[in-house]
């Protein structure tokens, strides 16, 4: 089962990035999700996904200037939160933590969105919130309070400056040896390539694991050959990024070196999506083994595509 960790459908042009076209709704997410993509010449669809509102309407009074608190909170949520109720067996929901809404209107709605809605991910975004995580205690401990009490995933969003540079959140990231944290993007945003530190600190502390999109092709194949297996994650910041070419990122670790490493399929599907799996009590599968069982899991007839083999 193939998950992405990062996307981000809407029923409006994102308010921040003001994405070219008509809004990347849930239908043209299921569309994408649905492929297929070729992974080592077998037909896959990404099974799952997590959503979440994309960060622009999630700043405060965004497009409400009367809506404050728990009110804003569950309107930027709004659209994210029915498509998880419409499509259960293909969403899983991310709840915003925007400190911005009130410190205690939104640890209480992260605590309502995982245990009424089965949310199972928290994503912090400082950069779009504006707040440094290393300084802003009294906005961020509550939030990893209750995260640690649920048992709730953490996904930082970490590439840019100057409040989303990954190591500013590592002494938050110590203070929580029991919450898991995912560098999103790798370290890579518009605000610099920190690729280095997410991979750094995923090999010093055990909570700290790497989401791959975003991250060089050439890095990741550095990294993964001695980062412990299950740090990687798979995720493809959907839109403004197409997922094929971050699926394409991780299956070229199945090719010969330099280029590749050789990686095992157990493994990449480990990277795909087992990973997150076992973090957040979903089954795990193994890799279709042949062309003919990748279709019968995709429910369809797909035609073979060449494999460009590398030398």
């Amino acid at each position: 089962m193939i998950i992405d960790l990062s996307c981000y459908p809407t029923d409006q042009v994102d308010l921040a990035w003001w994405h070219d076209g008509d809004p990347y709704t849930v239908d043209r997410l299921l569309k994408t999700m649905d492929g297929p993509y070729f992974v080592n010449g077998k037909p896959r669809r990404i099974d799952m996904a997590f959503i979440q509102p994309p960060q622009g309407n999630t700043i405060y009074t965004w497009t409400d200037g009367e809506l404050t608190g728990a009110q804003s909170i569950d309107k930027y949520h709004a659209y994210v939160l029915e498509a998880v109720r419409q499509h259960p067996d293909r969403f899983i929901g991310c709840y915003v933590y925007n400190p911005r809404c009130g410190v205690k209107a939104a640890v209480e709605g992260l605590e309502r969105y995982v245990k009424e809605h089965g949310f199972k991910m928290v994503q912090m975004q400082a950069n779009m919130h504006a707040y440094r995580p290393d300084r802003a205690l009294d906005w961020v401990r509550p939030c990893f309070d209750k995260c640690a009490e649920l048992g709730v995933l953490v996904k930082l969003h970490t590439g840019d400056g100057p409040y989303s540079i990954p190591t500013e959140w590592v002494p938050m990231i110590k203070a929580y040896p029991t919450v898991n944290f995912v560098m999103a993007h790798f370290g890579v945003q518009t605000g610099g390539v920190y690729c280095f530190e997410p991979y750094q600190w995923a090999m010093e502390l055990p909570n700290v694991y790497c989401e791959s999109g975003w991250c060089l092709q050439s890095r990741i194949v550095e990294f993964a050959k001695t980062l412990p297996k299950h740090k990687i994650l798979f995720g493809s910041d959907t839109p403004p990024n197409e997922p094929g070419m971050w699926l394409r990122l991780l299956e070229v670790l199945c090719t010969n070196p330099p280029q590749g490493l050789n990686l095992d399929e157990d493994t990449l599907e480990d990277y795909l999506g087992n990973n997150v799996a076992r973090m957040v009590g979903l089954p795990t599968s193994p890799p279709p083994r042949s062309f003919d069982e990748a279709c019968e899991r995709l429910g369809r007839k797909v035609a073979p595509q060449p494999v460009i083999p590398l030398y």
